[in-house]
């Protein structure tokens, strides 16, 4: 319903229930859940921002999740579609992992390291990575994307990078700009988690 909002914000709060932000955009005043590293980052109230939203609609209540960078929200909500990890669980690994570091965890199938996040125990990071490297690896791709005077050796890491970030909503076009961008700053040998997150980082501009 909501893809972004951007106004001014006017507070913020945090509490054990979690970290909240409230944006004001044309006198509405959303309150939005955020990120400890989000909250984090709006260091005083009044400034301008922008945040992409997740509207959270359950039996008792509806809800805003809120998040500075695209990659995240998107990432949230493929993590939300996996059975047994609600929006808190979703935020907490956000918030643990930076997006690129969480996407490589789930496709070298690393379960052990997905524990560091707070109430992640062995079984349900071992279906976060069943269930997640399947949605991410396996979308409908169409041709690898070509770069001119690519330095990568590695076709399959750009292949398996390019395969996850259309799975992310990315069009091929833009997909196309951040890896040419992307391959000024990385080695020959670069891995499919080093392309991801170069491009994210210039995606999410």
């Amino acid at each position: 319903m909501y893809d972004y909002i951007k106004g001014v914000y006017t507070s913020k709060t945090s509490s054990s229930k979690g970290c909240f932000l409230t944006i004001e955009n044309n006198g509405i005043g959303y309150v939005t859940e955020v990120m400890p590293r989000d909250y984090a980052n709006i260091e005083k109230t009044g400034e301008e921002g922008k945040l992409y939203t997740v509207l959270l609609h359950r039996e008792d209540k509806m809800s805003l999740c809120g998040f500075l960078h695209k990659e995240e929200r998107d990432i949230f909500l493929i993590l939300t579609s996996v059975s047994g990890v609600g929006s808190k669980m979703a935020l907490v690994l956000l918030n643990e992992f930076q997006s690129s570091e969480l996407i490589g965890l789930v496709i070298s199938g690393n379960y052990k390291e997905l524990t560091r996040a707070k109430g992640v125990g062995p079984k349900l990071a071992q279906k976060i990575i069943l269930e997640l490297k399947d949605k991410l690896m396996n979308y409908n791709n169409t041709a690898p994307i070509n770069v001119e005077k690519s330095v990568i050796q590695n076709t399959q890491a750009m292949e398996d990078a390019q395969t996850v970030l259309i799975s992310l909503g990315y069009e091929r076009e833009e997909i196309k700009n951040a890896f040419s961008k992307a391959m000024s700053v990385l080695k020959s040998d670069a891995s499919a988690e080093d392309i991801l997150k170069e491009s994210l980082k210039i995606l999410s501009v």
